[in-house]
């Protein structure tokens, strides 16, 4: 079958790698694409340009377009192509609401009891600012409703970084809330769903903060490992039975059956569980350490999804351990020059897969093209060789202002 993966980042490389390299795809082509991507198999068609993407599945005959980031999931592009008679991973616009509106994550949530933060919501600032002259607990964690790329929230440590926050983030008619800050240790569990029954991927944790002791602010992620051992098989099945399912049930009785992935960012707490967001996509870079750790097809999951057909079975898993690096741009998340030439690529050793996210190919080499550059990844048969591996490896690459957390997988490590 051939695959059309819609993206531009490391996690649409690493869905294109693993169709091709586990036995799903014939052909897999990715639109946009970046310098990772062959010449021959990359699109030059815009994500918003639905009726173009239609046109090039009927001419290369695509079996199946996978959507990987969230902005074409919330702008409906799953819906167009289903109209269009093409099979598509993801789910349909209302549906991705779940991550397009954080407030109507929180309505489904406190509709049908799932665990979560309690919140105080506002329209711009003049409230807000108001009700934070009254906080006197902190940190507080505040939201901004809509798609932000992994940069929509603030965790005030005090009264003047809260208000900086909202200076910078809120406009006059910005929707926004309040949380309480939950205590405990993050994990990402994301469930695959078919409409019905939703089953989890082992957990990953991801990295947020962009220094090292997880110091700074707040970035889409610096690096994950899987699995975490936050979330053991009893927790994922407690995770599937209070979050996942309710939520699949709960959208279904909305009318706006759930089909994809729902990705759960989860804090733990004593054994207790808290929601703190929903993503309707693969999570990045968590889709880097999950994905070669399946075990079987990943086109058969897709599939699955799709035709309604998902069983617990279809979930497995190899008893292996995975961790990704992210290289990124000097002066990310904040301002960051593109254009630096990536070198080192070719020395890297064939047990280290390298995903792109922010290249371009031009004139013969791998430039860099935005925040986050590439992630690095290694699989083993124990977390700490894994991550002796990735930072061995890394070592061999370099672009000028180039950085990377050196601590990714501390929690589990220690």
């Amino acid at each position: 079958m051939k695959y059309l993966v819609i993206g531009s980042g490391g996690r649409e490389h690493a869905i294109a790698w693993r169709l091709a390299n586990d036995g799903s795809a014939s052909e897999v082509y990715v639109l946009p694409g970046n310098g990772g991507i062959s010449d021959a198999f990359r699109v030059n068609i815009s994500m918003s340009d639905h009726e173009g993407i239609a046109a090039f599945c009927r001419d290369k005959n695509i079996g199946m377009v996978v959507v990987g980031p969230e902005a074409p999931l919330v702008e409906g592009l799953v819906d167009f192509l289903e109209k269009e008679k093409i099979p598509v991973f993801g789910p349909s616009k209302r549906a991705a609401q779940l991550e397009g509106s954080k407030l109507f994550a929180k309505m489904i949530m406190e509709k049908y009891n799932v665990p979560t933060a309690g919140h105080w919501d506002f329209i711009g600032k003049e409230r807000l600012v108001e009700f934070i002259q009254t906080v006197k607990t902190y940190p507080i964690v505040i939201k901004l409703d809509g798609l932000a790329a992994g940069k929509g929230v603030g965790i005030p440590l005090n009264k003047q970084e809260a208000l900086d926050f909202i200076n910078e983030s809120v406009g006059a008619d910005t929707p926004v809330f309040v949380e309480e800050f939950l205590e405990g240790e993050e994990a990402s569990v994301l469930g695959l769903s078919d409409g019905n029954h939703v089953y989890p991927f082992i957990a990953a944790q991801d990295h947020k903060r962009v220094f090292d002791g997880d110091k700074g602010p707040n970035t889409g992620g610096m690096g994950a490992y899987a699995p975490a051992p936050v979330a053991d098989a009893a927790l994922l099945e407690k995770v599937r039975l209070t979050v996942l399912q309710p939520v699949v049930d709960g959208m279904k009785k909305e009318g706006t059956p759930f089909k994809g992935i729902l990705y759960a960012g989860i804090m733990v707490h004593k054994g207790e569980i808290k929601v703190l967001e929903f993503n309707v996509r693969f999570g990045d870079p968590e889709t880097q350490v999950l994905l070669p750790l399946i075990d079987g097809k990943l086109g058969d999951l897709f599939a699955a999804s799709i035709n309604g057909t998902l069983t617990a079975e279809t979930m497995r898993f190899t008893k292996k351990h995975a961790i990704t690096v992210v290289m990124a741009s000097g002066g990310y998340p904040g301002a960051y020059e593109k254009g630096k030439e990536i070198k080192g690529l070719d020395n890297v050793t064939s047990d280290i897969i390298v995903f792109h996210a922010g290249t371009k190919s031009a004139g013969g080499k791998i430039l860099s093209d935005g925040g986050r550059v590439l992630t690095v990844t290694s699989i083993a048969d124990d977390l700490r060789t894994a991550n002796e591996k990735v930072y061995a490896g890394i070592k061999s690459i370099s672009f000028e202002g180039g950085f990377y957390r050196k601590d990714i997988g501390h929690r589990a490590l220690k």
